[in-house]
């Protein structure tokens, strides 16, 4: 959810029964201070924030979080043991996101409050092994006591129940509010997103970091670099610097990177953060209704 998930949908999604998440993946240490400061401020219900591990200035995004006493954090993109003890030594909720069973042992082995567990639907980083989310809850359950929440493909109710049927006990929700109203995402990329079909995102750069793409220009540059044999080096100067922020922050929809789920085929429209919960818990109450009948 970088570039898409600051104070604004943090807190929207919070105040309609949600737990509103600040993507810092994207954001120097002073701004996501400013983040967490201004999320406070339009909400009184507990909210979280994602933490990549894979960025250089992580040891003072981590500082903020404690000093601004964060209730929730959620850490992906790196090993879960650097942080795990000395957040939940501060009385922080750690949540951790992993694509595959070994992650997932050694996230509980960390001490993590409850593990996200995301399937290769997911738009942005991704698992090497393509391990749908149909497939991962049910292996993760198997292999872990603690909490799972399923991500990758939810945009429904109907698939929030499904998620809890495979055993999940919550679900992590992400492209369908890359398209809210209150997203910090370009307009121009959240009607890409809203104009998106079937097959329009694609899993690339698995030699450099499997990330989930919709299909533009640069979309074909890196397919056509990855054919020919493009190594770790030649992926990295094509990626470049802000690729990510020139796409999806400043709408450039031809030479930008757009990260975005499956799922985006199911958004056909931009709501507000509120509409989109109520939506989603209407549906699933009337689906788990019919199954019950």
């Amino acid at each position: 959810m970088i570039w898409c998930s600051g104070w604004e949908l943090a807190s929207a999604v919070s105040n309609a029964g949600g737990l509103g998440l600040i993507g810092a993946g994207s954001m120097y240490p002073e701004i996501l201070q400013q983040h967490i400061r201004k999320c406070k401020a339009a909400t009184n219900k507990p909210f979280g924030v994602n933490v990549p591990l894979l960025y250089p200035q992580t040891d003072e995004l981590i500082e903020i979080i404690l000093r601004e006493k964060v209730p929730l954090v959620f850490t992906s993109a790196g090993n879960p043991g650097k942080y795990t003890a000395s957040l939940k030594k501060e009385g922080l909720i750690v949540v951790h996101v992993i694509a595959n069973t070994r992650f997932a042992l050694k996230a509980a082995e960390a001490g993590v409050d409850a593990i996200v567990a995301e399937g290769f639907e997911a738009g942005g980083h991704n698992g090497l092994e393509e391990t749908t989310t149909m497939a991962l809850i049910p292996m993760i359950k198997e292999v872990v006591d603690i909490p799972v929440i399923a991500a990758g493909g939810i945009a429904t109710g109907r698939q929030m129940l499904a998620a809890f049927a495979l055993g999940a006990e919550g679900v992590q929700v992400g492209s369908l509010f890359v398209a809210s109203a209150e997203s910090s995402a370009h307009p121009a990329f959240k009607q890409m997103v809203v104009d998106a079909g079937d097959g329009a995102t694609a899993l690339m750069m698995k030699k450099l970091v499997p990330v989930r793409l919709m299909k533009n220009r640069f979309f074909e540059q890196v397919k056509a670099a990855e054919m020919q044999g493009a190594g770790v080096e030649e992926l990295k100067t094509l990626l470049g610097k802000g690729r990510a922020k020139k796409g999806m922050f400043e709408g450039d929809l031809t030479d930008g990177e757009l990260e975005i789920g499956q799922v985006a085929a199911l958004i056909h429209t931009v709501k507000p953060a509120a509409v989109i919960i109520d939506e989603m818990m209407a549906a699933y109450e009337q689906a788990r209704q019919q199954l019950c009948r």
